[in-house]
């Protein structure tokens, strides 16, 4: 494995799913971390990240403490907010620091030294890297490590059914009627074949969906959890344990990390999805990895895990862009 020198940060704002595929993408180059949070007044906000005059006085006094020389030798962001700020560092850096930005970042990808956007946002370049998922932390290990955490989960009921609940967005309701149709298909099935429900509820799981599936799942062996009072999130550990999956349809993070666990990855969807949600589920759906919350699924030939891969690729171009001589 190709060693590389320097320190690595890792720039985002504060949404859960954009820290997660940055962090592991990071912790994959074996570097020292730095995270980086920054999140600028507006107008640079909204416009994030067309313009960059005057960005790095957009941040509060602490944040621009942290966004300042010495520079790291990589900086990965995720997130329209970040991109500006990974986009300034190439210029700041004189080339210095290799820039790569997570997601679609909605301008001309050649301001970034690498972009890794996911197929469904059918972006372009010769520095685009595109993964069929999300970027995400798990391999083996990590599932293992899960299964240690919850030991006692091997004695619930087989199959042991995780179900990962997200939240309407923009194009998706994920109403009240998709709640209770959700919970009925799932007591319908857990009493035709036994086993258990592991039921997570996401930070975008409205209270009101939370009460329904607490209370119609109520008999069924397993757990519920929705948040601190619940105890500890067991949402590793239930990923782990799983010999089923079902996700709501609403989220490519959820989706893509139930995909790289290995079992049966199901969906209840009941009507139609945005665009480029509707080719990442069928994509999945055409590679064997999603099926309907109806039916009787194998597992796919091999969990969805590209996260050494991008970050294989990354290691091979920062060294090159290290062994090459310094112009300054």
């Amino acid at each position: 494995m190709l060693k590389l020198d320097g320190v690595c940060w890792v720039i985002t704002d504060a949404a859960a799913g954009n820290q997660r595929q940055a962090l592991a993408l990071a912790q994959t180059l074996d570097l020292p971390i730095q995270h980086l949070q920054l999140e600028p007044r507006a107008p640079w906000s909204w416009l994030a990240p067309r313009l960059g005059l005057g960005a790095s006085f957009a941040l509060s006094e602490t944040q621009r403490r942290q966004f300042a020389p010495p520079w790291p030798t990589i900086a990965i962001g995720c997130g329209r907010t970040s991109a500006l700020y990974t986009r300034l560092l190439r210029p700041m850096s004189h080339g210095r620091c290799y820039t790569v930005q997570i997601l679609d970042p909605r301008v001309e990808p050649s301001h970034w030294d690498t972009v890794v956007a996911p197929q469904h946002d059918e972006l372009e370049g010769p520095n685009v890297l595109r993964p069929l998922g999300s970027l995400n932390p798990i391999d083996d290990a990590w599932l293992e490590d899960a299964r240690e955490a919850n030991p006692a989960f091997v004695d619930l009921p087989r199959p042991r059914v995780g179900v990962l609940l997200g939240g309407p967005r923009k194009g998706i309701a994920l109403d009240a009627a998709y709640i209770e149709e959700l919970a009925a298909k799932l007591l319908e099935r857990q009493r035709a074949e036994g086993g258990s429900l592991l039921v997570l509820a996401s930070r975008r799981t409205p209270p009101a969906h939370v009460d329904v599936m607490r209370k119609r799942l109520a008999s069924v062996p397993g757990l519920f959890w929705a948040g601190p009072d619940d105890g500890s999130n067991p949402y590793p550990s239930v990923l782990g344990w799983a010999d089923r999956l079902v996700v709501t349809p609403d989220s490519v993070n959820m989706l893509s990390e139930a995909c790289a666990v290995g079992c049966p990855v199901l969906t209840l969807v009941t009507a139609s999805l945005p665009a480029k949600l509707e080719r990442f589920h069928r994509a999945l759906r055409d590679a064997g990895r999603l099926h309907s919350l109806d039916a009787v699924a194998a597992p796919p030939p091999h969990p969805l895990r590209e996260t050494k891969a991008i970050a294989a690729t990354l290691r091979k171009r920062i060294a090159a862009r290290q062994l090459q001589p310094s112009t300054s």
